[in-house]
């Protein structure tokens, strides 16, 4: 009954005011067009926001002045943003803005490498949200990629991979908390009950947690064979945890400097190999057991990991909020090589890419 549901929305979005992105693979330049999104509204009790003050610099043309960006009462949310993954966030940001209660209030911070073109990132995400709250900020990759060691996947070397570990430096000092989010998701659910998950006196962040995961996986023989090393899970529940849904007290984090933290394994990683999969060990290492658990129901993860055998994932049990497919397997491409897994259906709906029938009528 349920994909059933999800099935049914969206028959009515526009096609007007596409825009182009092309992304480069190899020699090959694919030009994607998509469609406006509708405009959404707050519901009549949405609280008002009042203006903080701001961080922004306004000779910044980037910057859309508005209260939205310095208040507390919004529902700040972070993503990465890049031309090979632009098609997941623009569904990712049109399920946030449907199942919201009070979309106006959401203001959305996109973070772009520097070496992207952030012009046409930028006149993409306006095209088909003309009235989103936006800004998109530029993370040097320099500052990351003489950190980064080689992963078991190329994918995960990236250094954008890593921005989500310095959203403290990038993000104003008036943004306070933030929900990150993956470009591989869509929300089924209002986000503002995600953003206000409570965080107790201490803790840093909130995320699903995975317990039952064989947490030893994720970091070699060599880690858990030096007592110095390994005794850092002392006294800690260390549980897996997926990074592309989490809650940040941004504030907590910028007072502890996580960020000093999270590149001193980096470093350490790049003298004796202690993990193998990118970004997320850090993160382990410096949070798991420590953080805030939140409802499985709002990350269903791993919903492309089987693709390169060929496998389809299933729903976990019980409720869902929020759909990622996190793994090599993208409901995208599946969907365009007409191999789609059944739960694909359920991200097709949101899919603002413009078909060629569409570009034609």
């Amino acid at each position: 009954m349920f994909p059933l549901l999800l099935l049914l929305l969206f028959l009515s979005l526009t096609t007007t005011n596409a825009a182009a992105v092309a992304s480069v693979t190899g020699t090959v330049t694919i030009t994607q067009q998509f469609k406006e999104a509708p405009q959404f509204y707050n519901s009549p009790d949405c609280p008002s926001l009042d203006q903080q003050e701001s961080e922004f610099d306004e000779d910044d043309d980037d910057i859309n002045h508005s209260p939205v960006f310095c208040s507390d009462q919004s529902v700040h949310v972070a993503m990465t943003l890049d031309t090979a993954y632009i098609r997941g966030s623009m569904a990712a940001i049109l399920s946030v803005l449907q199942h919201s209660s009070c979309p106006q209030n959401i203001a959305f911070h996109f973070v772009a490498s520097a070496s992207a073109n952030a012009t046409l990132l930028r006149s993409t995400i306006s095209s088909s949200f003309p009235y989103l709250k936006f800004k998109v900020y530029t993370f040097d990759d320099t500052s990351v990629s003489g950190l980064i060691s080689t992963s078991i996947r190329s994918a995960l070397d990236c250094p954008l991979n890593y921005a989500r570990s310095y959203l403290a430096g990038i993000l104003p000092l008036c943004v306070r908390r933030v929900v990150y989010l993956d470009s591989d998701l869509v929300l089924v659910d209002d986000i503002a009950k995600l953003a206000a998950t409570p965080l107790g006196d201490n803790s840093v962040l909130a995320a699903p947690e995975y317990c039952n995961a064989n947490f030893t996986s994720y970091f070699t023989p060599t880690f858990w064979s030096n007592p110095s090393l390994s005794l850092t899970f002392a006294d800690r529940k260390a549980c897996y945890f997926n990074t592309g849904v989490m809650v940040i007290d941004l504030d907590r984090w910028r007072e502890g400097d996580y960020t000093t933290k999270i590149e001193e394994w980096m470093e350490l990683q790049k003298r004796m190999r202690i993990y193998e999969l990118g970004s997320l060990p850090p993160f382990l290492l410096v949070f798991a057991g420590n953080i805030v658990p939140v409802d499985h129901k709002w990350n269903q993860h791993g919903l492309g990991g089987d693709n390169f055998r060929g496998l389809c994932r299933d729903l976990h049990p019980g409720p869902v909020s929020l759909l990622h497919w996190s793994g090599k397997g993208k409901p995208w491409a599946r969907l365009d090589a007409n191999r789609p897994c059944p739960l694909d259906a359920l991200w097709a709906p949101y899919d603002l890419l413009q078909t060629p029938f569409a570009l034609d009528s």
